[in-house]
């Protein structure tokens, strides 16, 4: 692995980054959509995407940001200090609403219900074991294609990295498929490191970690 120099900031990037609220959903969930239609939740439809981020956005342990331009939301990310208790209490508090988003979204496409049954083994398969706590983790990220190689991933990255460490948790956590290089080659600038290798949604996926209390990436700036 290449040394891990700390991230330069720019300024002017950065105060185009702010905290996802309530009235930046449907924006989210279409970038969602847009970046990743073939995953599962983009799947189930527009309606449960944006019906899952609004029951997200009530979590104490969710973070999510988004980049904008001149009042339009062309980017975000969004991650959680404890996924799988983040996910627990959304599904809890928000049960009816996505049950019915999920029905629509297998009966438009029923090829989705075995990744519905698996999804709830994600945990314990991406999870290393040699790791002795749970770790905070990064789920989505999305930008509109114009933006893409303008280092304006590498700064949003920052600020929910930050905000996941300033929560107390020392591991950050990725999951990406094994033959995307781009992104694994942009995790290991970060300082991100396979640490799993595992088979989910039939598909090779890597987890790989980081411990941001030793980063330099990720500090204040």
């Amino acid at each position: 692995m290449s040394e891990i120099t700390p991230f330069p900031v720019d300024p002017v990037i950065m105060i185009k980054i702010r905290p996802m609220q309530e009235r930046d959903v449907p924006a989210v969930a279409q970038l969602h959509s847009d970046a990743m239609g073939k995953s599962l939740w983009a799947k189930l439809g527009l309606p449960f995407l944006r019906r899952l981020y609004k029951g997200l956005l009530q979590d104490e342990d969710f973070f999510a940001y988004v980049y904008e331009e001149m009042g339009c939301v062309k980017g975000f990310i969004a991650g959680s200090a404890d996924t799988q208790a983040t996910y627990g209490r959304t599904l809890k508090r928000n049960f009816w609403e996505l049950l019915l988003h999920t029905a629509w979204g297998v009966i438009r496409s029923p090829s989705v219900l075995p990744l519905l049954l698996a999804t709830p083994f994600y945990f314990r398969r991406s999870h290393p074991e040699d790791l002795p706590e749970r770790a905070a983790e990064s789920l989505f990220c999305s930008f509109v294609p114009e933006l893409r190689g303008k280092r304006i991933s590498g700064h949003i990255n920052k600020v929910l990295f930050e905000a996941l460490h300033n929560r107390g948790r020392r591991y950050i956590k990725i999951t990406t498929e094994a033959d995307n290089q781009a992104a694994l080659r942009q995790l290991e600038h970060w300082g991100f490191s396979v640490r799993r290798r595992f088979n989910f949604y039939g598909k090779e996926m890597l987890t790989l970690i980081t411990n941001a209390d030793s980063n330099p990436r990720i500090g204040k700036y």
